[in-house]
């Protein structure tokens, strides 16, 4: 499948992207290779193919959860450059 250069300037326009004549030209050349591989890939049989999530085995790698002791609001707190009432304070970020 090749495309043309007005395939290439209506998806640059719909990407809100600008490209001079020259770049077009190469990107459709180049996008059309690419399009070219994957109608081949396309082609192949992969009816005797299993199908799979992952390239690589996949186990589950979550640790069991632990109680374990807190920080106390005065220790969480002790490094903020500002703090009120218990909690961070922050500049506003809206008016």
């Amino acid at each position: 499948m090749s495309l043309t250069r007005e395939d290439v300037t209506y998806v640059a326009n719909l990407a809100r992207l600008e490209f001079s004549e020259d770049e077009v030209t190469a990107l459709a050349e180049q996008l059309g290779a690419v399009l070219n591989y994957a109608e081949t890939l396309s082609g192949l049989d992969t009816s005797k193919i299993k199908a799979t999530e992952h390239v690589l085995a996949v186990q589950n790698v979550f640790r069991e959860d632990e109680i374990k002791s807190c920080l106390t609001n005065e220790e969480a707190l002790a490094n903020a450059p500002e703090s009120e009432a218990g909690c961070f304070k922050v500049p506003r970020v809206m008016e």
